[in-house]
């Protein structure tokens, strides 16, 4: 298959959207009989309504014989998880990958979420072959297995072929599995896409929503909306930020500083289990984007200053400032969620974050003195457009009349935020998203960072006054 032909090969991973709406993405399938020059999808036991995983027991009764792989087999039950019950991906990841070793991990995540991310791709490739409605199990089996084929190096085309069939076990369709795979890896050197010369073409062949490719293409051009498109299924780069408040003299920060201006960003070059890290749980480091470290380091925090973070959890940005200030001044973080309230207040434990003060409360509803904050951080809660390589089911999850209600929570917030800050205040409004109608703040220092020309998240950053 040549590069003109498929995007070129690549496993696509997974900072946040707040205010998700409650709906899974839509279960993807086509009616008819079966495979188009192969075998029926057999009418076997369907599990649906199981409570164990996908394709048999429970997993520590599965390890031993099992062929098709316990990474493949989490990535199984994540995706199923996902179409089936609406769940979000990382969630689904962290419970079916809960036994598995960091190596076993890393892959199915990469399986997961690559055919999560590719799911417009992989199953207009698949329902160009099947003419029947599929049980989600096997959808799950052959989208794990056309990924593995088309976009994952390093595994042999009778491999990926084998272990999406045992995936789809039990069920009689894995008949259909073995059928359609077959085809689709005699012939992966001659399956065309459709050319990302128009925003329908673009949409299938970068596995994108069509809705979000023609708002990109009209407000950003084609060329800008095919890169970004291509970054969307990249892997991100890990970045850490070496936190100053726990600096000991000799202990090493994993990772290269790349940024003069930013000499607290480290990016990691290869694999790092940050939660098995010592150093991670010493609170020597905090995992974030340069992205948010950008946003941070806009407020500009001064020591003994007193700052408001509106929309705090979870806790990079507060204890970037705090880290900022060296400790001297008073940090009010606002969270809405008491959960996220309480995580937070153990973030800043952790990484001695002791001028934070965490407040269970929604921003639009505190009460403060007028003009009472030297600066103002609103990290508002956005459409998260611009983490799209990072979160892989979000592209499906979000839908185009969603941002109009965002858009009208973050003006309500900086309508807040404009209330709290002192005359001549710093104000400074961030969202981790790509579009215009939630780039607020015109007036001020405007930052853009782009995923295909930055390596980080998507963001834009406004800072005024101050």
């Amino acid at each position: 298959m040549s590069d003109r032909e498929l995007p070129k090969r690549g496993s696509g991973r997974p900072d946040r959207w707040e205010r998700r709406p409650n709906r899974g993405p839509g279960q993807t399938g086509k009616a008819g009989d079966g495979a188009r020059g192969g075998a029926r999808q057999g009418d076997g036991p369907k599990r649906s309504g199981s409570s164990k995983p996908p394709g048999g027991g429970p997993r520590n009764e599965q390890r031993g014989a099992d062929k098709a792989g316990a990474a493949r087999r989490a990535a199984h039950e994540t995706i199923v998880r996902v179409l089936r019950d609406g769940a979000f991906a990382d969630r689904a990841l962290h419970g079916a990958a809960a036994d598995l070793d960091q190596r076993e991990r890393g892959q199915a995540k990469r399986l997961a979420f690559g055919a999560i991310q590719r799911r417009l791709t992989l199953d207009t490739i698949i329902d160009e072959r099947v003419d029947r409605e599929l049980d989600v199990e096997i959808r799950a089996a052959l989208q794990i297995g056309v990924y593995e084929l088309l976009f994952s190096d390093g595994t042999p085309k009778r491999a990926a072929v084998a272990s999406a069939v045992e995936l789809a076990k039990p069920n009689l369709g894995f008949k259909l599995v073995n059928a359609v795979l077959r085809q689709v890896a005699e012939q992966s050197d001659a399956i065309k896409l459709p050319s990302d010369e128009t925003p329908e073409g673009a949409a299938i062949r970068h596995s994108h929503p069509l809705w979000l490719v023609r708002r990109w293409w009209t407000w950003l051009g084609p060329n800008v909306t095919r890169a970004l498109l291509a970054a969307g299924n990249r892997p991100t780069d890990l970045v850490l930020r070496a936190n100053g408040l726990r600096a000991e003299e000799g202990v090493e920060i994993p990772g290269e500083p790349f940024d003069p201006a930013i000499p607290e960003a480290r990016k990691v070059d290869g694999p790092l289990d940050v939660l098995g890290d010592p150093a991670w749980h010493e609170g020597r480091y905090v995992a974030m984007s340069y992205g948010s470290m950008c946003a941070a380091r806009a407020v500009d925090p001064q020591p003994g200053e007193r700052i408001l973070d509106m929309c705090a959890a979870p806790g990079g940005k507060t204890t970037h400032l705090a880290d900022l200030m060296h400790g001297e001044g008073t940090i009010v973080a606002l969270e809405k969620h008491s959960g996220r309230a309480r995580a937070l207040r153990r973030t800043c434990t952790r990484v001695g974050a002791d001028n934070v003060e965490v407040v269970h409360a929604d921003a639009l509803e505190y009460e403060f003195e007028p003009g009472s904050f030297d600066r103002v951080l609103l990290d508002a809660p956005c459409s998260g457009l611009g983490t799209l390589a990072s979160h892989p089911d979000l592209r499906w999850r979000i839908q185009e009349g969603d941002l109009r209600e965002l858009e009208k929570l973050q003006a309500r917030l900086l309508a807040v935020a404009r209330r709290a800050v002192k005359p001549g205040g710093r104000i400074v409004y961030s969202v981790c998203t790509l579009n215009p109608g939630e780039e607020l703040q015109p007036e001020g220092e405007i930052r853009r960072l782009l995923p295909h020309r930055d390596r980080t998240d998507g963001f834009y950053i406004s800072a005024a006054g101050g």
